[in-house]
């Protein structure tokens, strides 16, 4: 392990491998990240995997569709020999009230004026992209075919075969235990020893605030359980991922035929529980049948659950803190992380080597929620 780096970025999740390597492709090499377990242990490995643009604000939009276009190319421009598993099926979003098929109309009339190529269906259009799906459930859906879903493992290594063939290193299994800081030097002392920089960046998912904590930083970030099931595989049936936000549903079906579907609960309590049971699984049932009633007849193989990174608005945190200079923040993705990705690495990397926001990373820093400047998304599960 080098005892020296330009920037040590905690937490190998897909975010902390595409800021390595985003600050790589720039001309600083010697970048350390570290990983307490191993690549994509987090939430990265726990997600749903998919990716959409239809957002319900400018700003979500922006982030969305700049990872996006990114993933499209993602393998060619990261020298990645294997298949990273995008695709891109498309996303059907249904609404089951008056209420929801008036913000979707809003929804849809943004992201059309920002290029994304979504469009507003009725019941029975929205039938026609999902058969098996109950239309009777439903009062309208939007649609945009680029959205998708993709493997997290493999998008993971990708960045990081990337980051690491232009000089980065990453060290896997090493926990970081303290972080001292003197004048602006940081000692970052880890399991396996330590290493001095000027910089550290805090990408470390649900346990961002125990970072924070380590420099006297406190984070309006809590760690809430999301729980996920998978399916027997099946023969193809469904394309797109379906989702409804008041449902609280999300369902796919992967590539390999099994169906991933999962939710969150408004009632759970913050903490870092990892463990799935059974009131999960009877909702997820329920809700499944209700919209979806084909998938009735599929096993359930296996469930797991993963940790949201949340913070009061849902909106992630980037940037430095007045309280440490040097250190800076990547989290709070509140279920965008993975999705954000592209992003998150490029607007990190800018901020650390201080260049022009390639997106509007400003008005997502900590201090909003001082100022009073939180952004409010309507189009979250």
């Amino acid at each position: 392990m080098r005892n020296t780096a330009d920037v040590v970025i905690i937490g190998g999740g897909i975010s902390g491998v595409s800021i390595a390597y985003n600050l790589a492709k720039r001309g600083v090499s010697n970048v350390v990240v570290l990983e307490r377990e191993h690549l994509a242990s987090g939430s990265t490995g726990r997600c749903g995997a998919g990716v959409r643009m239809q957002w319900g604000t400018e700003l979500d939009c922006a982030f969305a569709k700049y990872s996006i276009d990114f993933f499209e190319h993602a393998a060619c421009e990261l020298g990645y020999d294997g298949d990273i598993g995008f695709k891109q099926n498309g996303y059907l979003i249904v609404g089951v009230s008056d209420e929801e098929r008036e913000q979707f109309r809003k929804n849809v009339a943004l992201q059309n004026a920002l290029g994304i190529e979504s469009k507003l269906l009725t019941p029975l259009e929205a039938k026609d992209v999902i058969p098996h799906m109950d239309e009777s459930r439903i009062t309208c859906a939007t649609y945009c075919r680029r959205d998708g879903h993709l493997n997290p493992f493999h998008a993971t290594k990708a960045y990081a075969d990337a980051a690491i063939r232009l000089g980065a290193q990453i060290i896997t299994e090493t926990e970081v235990l303290s972080i001292e800081i003197r004048g602006g030097n940081k000692t970052v002392r880890t399991s396996l020893g330590d290493i001095e920089t000027p910089v550290v960046v805090n990408a470390a998912g649900a346990y961002a605030p125990l970072i924070a904590d380590m420099v006297g930083v406190s984070l309006p970030v809590y760690a809430e359980r999301h729980e996920v099931l998978v399916t027997e595989p099946v023969a193809p049936l469904q394309g797109p991922m379906f989702m409804s936000f008041s449902k609280n549903i999300y369902c796919q079906q992967t590539p390999e035929g099994s169906f991933i579907m999962g939710r969150g609960d408004k009632d759970e309590p913050c903490g870092y529980n990892l463990g799935s049971g059974w009131v999960f699984l009877e909702r997820m049932a329920g809700t499944c049948v209700e919209l979806l009633p084909l998938l009735a007849e599929l096993s359930v193989v296996r469930q797991w659950a993963g940790l949201y990174a949340m913070t009061p608005d849902r909106h992630p945190i980037y940037g430095g803190v007045k309280e440490a200079s040097g250190f800076y923040l990547a989290c709070g993705f509140s279920g965008r992380g993975f999705m954000f990705a592209p992003a998150t690495g490029t607007v990190v990397a800018e901020a650390v080597l201080n260049l022009p926001h390639s997106l509007p990373v400003r008005l997502l820093d900590v201090e909003r929620f001082a100022r009073g400047e939180e952004i409010w998304e309507p189009s979250v599960v």
